[in-house]
């Protein structure tokens, strides 16, 4: 799958029919399994707002996705060609003081939002953690929002959670991770050259009850979650409205 990933300027869409969210590919289930770890820092003081944080663990997905080490002969393209082989699976951990600081030794990518930080680390077996990341805790990562978010900007790609589902916030940052990467791999290598250039500059926010079947059934990429926590089995999580693709609907 990784070569399909690595052209920049392709005008053709990189994985489209072959991306492993789509269920048919039960194949994928059978191979070795990958998590990509993702550790947001969350102080018992200062902790991120929800929006700021599902955006960011977003764009550090899709970070992680274009770094160079991802690629070609790079230290973490075998491990990153692995987890997409299989299911893609993603987990959120938190962090606060010295265990943040010590993830941060760890190889990995910290990005920064608004307020939030997220560190990206590449995939690693689902049961092979390294130490200092499997000691953090998966509860506790439930975040508010101070204020509503404002509407997104019309230009800007945004990923529209599903208003019925009731998520924790390190649920619901895995599935905008997952709805930023199958955005991605319908994007042209030019699209992606764009969206690059941005700083993956995207909008989390959750649909309108309304407007939510319109936007489950448009043709847009959705996500729809294995079921392995919290939610359903086959539940529609996350649906990705990148201007690009909305276009060629």
């Amino acid at each position: 799958m990784s070569t399909k990933d690595a052209p920049k300027t392709s005008d053709v869409p990189a994985v489209g029919a072959d991306s492993p969210f789509r269920q048919e590919h039960a194949a994928r289930d059978e191979a070795p399994q990958f998590v990509l770890p993702l550790v947001v820092r969350i102080e018992k003081a200062d902790p991120p707002a929800r929006t700021d944080a599902l955006e960011t663990a977003a764009r550090a997905v899709l970070v992680l996705l274009t770094d160079e080490r991802a690629h070609g002969e790079g230290e973490w393209a075998e491990a990153v060609r692995d987890w997409q082989d299989a299911r893609i699976r993603k987990v959120v951990r938190r962090a606060r003081g010295a265990e943040w600081r010590k993830a941060g030794t760890l190889p990995g990518v910290t990005v920064h939002g608004e307020r939030a930080e997220v560190r990206v680390f590449p995939p690693v077996p689902l049961d092979g953690w390294p130490k200092e990341l499997a000691k953090l805790q998966v509860s506790g990562t439930d975040l508010d929002d101070p204020d509503p978010a404002a509407p997104a900007a019309a230009e800007l790609p945004v990923l529209w959670m599903n208003p019925d589902l009731d998520m924790s916030a390190g649920k619901a940052m895995a599935q905008a991770g997952h709805a930023a990467q199958l955005a991605w791999w319908e994007l042209t290598g030019a699209e992606r050259d764009a969206w690059r250039e941005s700083g993956f500059r995207l909008a989390v926010r959750t649909a309108a009850r309304e407007r939510w079947a319109e936007l489950s059934g448009s043709g847009l990429p959705v996500v729809r979650d294995a079921g392995f926590t919290e939610i359903a089995p086959g539940s529609c999580t996350v649906v990705s409205d990148h201007p690009a693709l909305r276009a060629r609907l």
